[in-house]
């Protein structure tokens, strides 16, 4: 089943309105949930819409809520999301942290006691859209073991790096897990396996079925033990930077709420030659010879393959996706 952007825009905003959104924040969180679905990460669009309303319902997030400056240091600052929507703190702050870019070169906002922003590789998109090169992350409730353990210690803290280029952005959106729990959402929707071992069994063994490790949240890290201790780093910064609650601390209230964040930004217009050299670097990366007949792509590549073709033809929405959406 495929619905058109205005559709599935059109039911998201529908369902705002009725749970008493001004119209300008209904129609900023539909545009960021339709986006998703249409750049193909259905895990954090449509599919995850439902648990966003579930979220509100239960007065985790305050919908009139805004962030609100704690620090100003320069390049630097501070704010306090104040539990309002994670996807509209996230906008704001890059936001912000563009436009301490383009008046310095760079700059740094960090935001505490905030909600999740849903797509990590959102905010990246927008700051590439700015012309300027964004690095954002965030801490998590702790929902993978770290290396070594069995129980749920550490958090599976999204990292995203964007380079702005004419001919399309370059963006790395990676969760520290070998697969998101999104991705295994997806893969328990259509009932199939997932394509590398993901986590552990209940017998410590390694497995490939994405609802068992959804359950016991035992998602193998990246790299192994490399991922555990990027994860590790990543809630470290986004705790210090920020002065908000780490994953133990968010993990220890029993519901994911109240996270930290991080958004960077370099102004790349003020660097000379920069898409000469990120051509030069793409171009020599695609020249190494290939395994049979798989493509190399730089990060983002796909993505905007697969926006280009959902606008065309349609967004493919999961039937009872989008059963559960209508019923909202």
């Amino acid at each position: 089943m495929r619905k058109s952007f205005l559709e599935l825009h059109h039911e998201f905003e529908r369902v705002l309105l009725n749970l008493g959104f001004s119209p300008e924040r209904a129609d900023a969180c539909a545009q960021i949930f339709t986006q998703n679905s249409c750049d193909g990460v259905y895990s954090h669009g449509l599919n995850r819409f439902p648990v966003f309303i579930g979220d509100i319902k239960k007065g985790y997030i305050d919908i009139h809520a805004s962030p609100k400056l704690v620090k100003s240091m320069g390049v630097i600052e501070q704010w306090d999301g104040q539990l309002g929507l994670g996807v509209l703190n996230a906008q704001f702050c890059m936001q912000r942290a563009i436009e301490l870019a383009k008046q310095n070169g760079m700059g740094c906002v960090a935001l505490k006691n905030t909600n999740h922003w849903m797509r990590g590789g959102t905010y990246g998109w927008q700051a590439a859209d700015a012309g300027c090169i964004g690095i954002n992350f965030t801490n998590t409730i702790g929902i993978m073991p770290p290396w070594g353990g069995k129980s749920p210690a550490i958090g599976n803290n999204p990292l995203i790096i964007a380079v702005p280029r004419k001919e399309g952005h370059i963006v790395l959106d990676m969760a520290m897990s070998q697969f998101s729990y999104g991705k295994m959402q997806e893969a328990e929707l259509k009932n199939q396996e997932l394509p590398y071992f993901g986590g552990y069994d209940n017998a410590d063994q390694l497995t490939r079925d994405p609802k068992i490790i959804q359950q016991n949240k035992r998602s193998l890290p990246i790299g192994f033990w490399k991922g555990s201790g990027l994860a590790m780093m990543l809630d470290l910064l986004a705790t210090l930077l920020s002065g908000g609650k780490s994953t133990g601390a968010i993990t220890q209230t029993g519901e994911e709420k109240g996270v930290s964040q991080v958004y960077i930004c370099f102004d790349l217009e003020t660097y000379e030659n920069s898409e000469a050299l990120i051509n030069q670097i793409l171009t020599f990366t695609n020249s190494a010879d290939k395994i049979n007949d798989a493509e190399i792509t730089y990060p983002g590549e796909r993505t905007l393959q697969t926006r280009k073709y959902n606008l065309a033809n349609g967004i493919p929405v999961d039937e009872k996706m989008w059963a559960v959406l209508l019923s909202l």
